[in-house]
Parts: structure tokens; sequence; C-alpha cells
């Protein structure tokens, strides 16, 4: 594996270190993958979630369009991509999808108006996610890619992307809660990476900080796993 690579995966691996014990109910010969793909994602959730100047990310957004529509081909410049393009995925529907995140960055109306603003996005993944870990689309498993990413935005850049009939930042954020299950539909990877996110947002609003036990942690993730 190159240094390149090694760096991409580290760095999503320093923001989730919770992985490490969860991805053990992840098939082995996926493990690496899954890590990949989630990496890939957290890299257009910096760029959807920019503060300051957008020119940067906007820039990224249209690098990774081209980049992503190669992959149809079998061709990658980016080190993700040793890992990601081999899979013969929907690529060039996630690429149609990435213009959205730069409308989805202004403050909207109301929750409905945020959760449009990301609807293609969303699906996108999981058509991707569907076809990277063999399983069968769900219209339901893209609405858990949706308000993972709202719960993340929140999480990151607060009020300031809070719809306005929302309320204030814990009420956005308790109204994402209701509409995301314990257990969500999609793939097994997808279903455990969501049970961390969900857990974190938990103990946001319980006014504390993720700290689980392995044990805890396990227990979650064999209940994710389950499907």
């Amino acid at each position: 594996m190159s240094s390149a690579l090694d760096s991409f995966l580290d760095k999503w691996r320093e923001r989730w270190p919770e992985w490490v014990f969860v991805e053990r109910f992840v098939e082995e010969g996926m493990r690496e993958r899954a890590v990949a793909w989630f990496a890939l994602l957290q890299e257009f959730d910096d760029m959807l979630n920019v503060s300051g100047d957008p020119t940067p990310s906007d820039a990224k957004l249209a690098w990774w369009g081209e980049e992503l529509r190669s992959w149809d081909s079998q061709r990658s410049r980016h080190p993700l991509g040793r890992v990601l393009e081999p899979v013969r995925a929907p690529w060039a529907q996630l690429a149609d999808a990435l213009p959205g995140l730069v409308d989805a960055r202004e403050r909207v109306a109301d929750g409905a108006q945020a959760r449009a603003g990301l609807a293609g996005y969303a699906a996108a993944v999981a058509a991707v996610e569907a076809a990277m870990f063999k399983q069968t689309p769900a219209k339901a498993a893209g609405e858990a890619v949706l308000t993972q990413t709202l719960a993340h935005r929140v999480q990151e850049l607060g009020a300031a992307v809070v719809p306005l009939a929302a309320g204030d930042e814990a009420q956005w954020q308790r109204q994402l809660l209701a509409a995301w299950p314990s257990r969500v539909a999609g793939p097994r990877p997808r279903r455990l990476y969501a049970s961390l996110a969900r857990a974190r947002l938990q103990a946001v609003l319980k006014g504390g900080q993720y700290q689980p036990s392995p044990a805890a942690l396990l227990w979650r993730s064999w209940w994710a796993a389950r499907g």
C-alpha cells in the first residue's frame, strides 16, 4: 500500500477511532474497501461543510467529478481509486450529484428543503454502496445516508446551517435523530458506520462527549450488523 493511500485511510480512522472495534463485523475482504469508501465520502463532507472561501473546494469537486467518471473506464489518478475504481459501480451518477453539494451549502427555510438539497447526492452514494457491498439498492438506504450527512453537517458548522424553521441547533439535531432509526437500511458497512455516527449525535444531545466502552461498541455493532 502506498504512503499516499495510507494517509487518506489513516485520516478517516483518526476521525473515527471507534471503527477499530467494529470492523470485525465487516467481511475481511471488504474492510479496506469500506475504509477507502468512507474516506472518500469524508472528502466530500469536507467540501460540503467548508467555511470561508469555497473556491478551492469547488475546484476539488469539479476535479472529483472528472475522476469518478474515469473510474467507469477503470482509470484512476487518486490513491483511493486504487482500491475503489475496480468496483463496477455507478460512478457517473455520483459524479453528476457532486455539484449539488455547492447549492446545499446555503442555509435553507426548513428541514424538507435541507433534505431535498442533498437527496440526489445521498441517493447516488447509496447506489454506489449497493454495488460496492453487493446488496440490492433500496430507497431507505439513501434516506439513511441523507440523515447522516445532515447530522454531520450540523455537528461541523453548528447554528449556521440549521434550517430557519427548525429552531435552534439542538432542536434540529433532535429532528434528525427522530428520523434516524437505530438500525438503518443499507449494506453492513453503512449500518455500522451509521450506528457510530448516531451514537455521537445522541451524546451531543445529552451534553457529553461520546466515549463508549469497547463492550458498548461491540453490542451496538452486533445489533447494527444483524441487518
